[in-house]
């Protein structure tokens, strides 16, 4: 090499020591100004530096738009994962609401909170104590007596439902029949206190157990409307034994619901007069007002997603499930009966009721300071003088 710089060709020209020696032999250094202007003039460095400082460049901003394509694609992943989890807490906790309400298991019965209403006078519950422990008496009489007969029927969906046939062989050639059904997550046995006054007055009676409840088959509580397709299929059993029946259906509660929603569908003439005794406008507002005082809970979005799964695994939804659509249909006669202080079904509710029914073959009777199903403890024998004159001029 014959100069103080390699050839270009050799390799990147980089600045070498001078081999001229001073006065002291010490090695001179290349100036500065040589070096800046050997990399402004070569064509291959130049290009060199540019590209490695594009890419630099660039490597900055696809790190930038790397790093904000992971947080949202982070944000994404976290979102996605809350979104599972709640629907999946949502899912858990409305299976759990329909198998409380609903599920034959569950514990939906056991109810420790009130709606707020007005205290009875102390007269008006010194009347129901008495009048309560009447009916206990009468009714354990009436079972001594008159121990009824099972009787069996199969549903529509295949369900094996039991009941209690109260033969009244001195007034058969009457033909006056009484369908007594009883409430939430009861038995033929809650509706006794029904079935002994109209045996009294002369009628057959059947006291069936509603699906799910007592001997009668079935998972999930009909809450009426599953039950009103039953309710046909026991009118059926009747008329196949006495094809001149003349039929009253009254119902306690659930009970109540029930009449009404059968009475939505397309009975025989045989069907006279329908009785509903503290009965709701729907399972939807029965449940909203219970969601709220058991669990403090609005109806969205639980009772919308439990009424999903009750259509699923119950066969019904809540929002169908309407008294209060039923009874706008209804054109045969019915009573609507009610207690002022009622802390689970709202007495408001029984007015609501009796304006939607169509026609004037209708009436309404209300037991000041009566609770849930204490109409008939409240109001002795009005109750059943009101009842038995309402529906004489349909069961003559």
């Amino acid at each position: 090499m014959s100069g103080p710089y390699r050839d270009s060709s050799e390799s990147l020209l980089l600045p070498q020591a001078d081999t001229a020696t001073g006065g002291n032999d010490t090695p001179a250094k290349a100036p500065s100004f040589t070096f800046l202007f050997i990399l402004l003039t070569n064509q291959e460095l130049c290009g060199i530096l540019a590209t490695i400082v594009e890419q630099s460049c660039n490597g900055r901003k696809g790190s930038k738009v790397k790093t904000k394509a992971n947080t949202k694609k982070k944000l994404l992943i976290a979102a996605g994962v809350v979104v599972v989890a709640l629907a999946a807490a949502l899912i858990f906790i409305s299976n759990y609401l329909v198998n409380y309400a609903i599920g034959r298991s569950g514990n939906g019965g056991d109810r420790e909170v009130a709606l707020e209403v007005d205290a009875p006078a102390d007269s008006v519950e010194a009347v129901m104590e008495d009048n309560r422990a009447a009916y206990k008496s009468k009714i354990d009489t009436f079972t001594m007596e008159h121990p009824g007969r099972d009787v069996t029927l199969t549903a529509d969906d295949g369900l094996t439902l039991h009941g209690v046939y109260y033969a009244n062989a001195e007034t058969a050639d009457t033909h006056r029949w009484a369908l007594v059904l009883h409430g939430y997550r009861g038995d033929y046995t809650g509706a006794l206190q029904l079935a002994a006054p109209y045996y009294e007055a002369g009628y057959q009676v059947i006291a069936p157990d509603l699906r799910a409840c007592g001997e009668s088959e079935g998972d999930y509580v009909g809450m009426g409307w599953l039950d009103r397709e039953d309710i046909l299929r026991w009118i059926d059993f009747i008329l196949a034994d006495d094809p001149q029946a003349k039929i009253v259906i009254h119902g306690i509660s659930m009970g109540a619901a029930t009449t009404m929603m059968t009475a939505g569908e397309s009975t025989p003439d045989n069907v006279k007069a329908f009785v509903e005794d503290c009965g709701y406008t729907s399972v939807w507002d029965i449940f909203s007002s219970e969601l709220q005082l058991r669990f403090g809970l609005p109806e969205f979005p639980i009772l919308y997603t439990a009424s999903g799964v009750a259509r699923l695994r119950a066969g019904y939804s809540f929002t169908e499930a309407s008294a209060l659509v039923q009874v706008a249909h209804c054109e045969k006669p019915m009573l609507f009966i009610h207690g002022t202080a009622d802390d689970f079904i709202p007495y408001e509710m029984m007015d609501t009721l009796y304006n939607a029914k169509p026609g004037d073959n209708k009436a309404e009777l209300t037991a000041e300071g009566a609770g849930h199903s204490e109409a008939m403890y409240a109001l002795g024998d009005s109750y059943w003088d009101t009842v038995f004159d309402f529906i004489a001029p349909y069961m003559a």
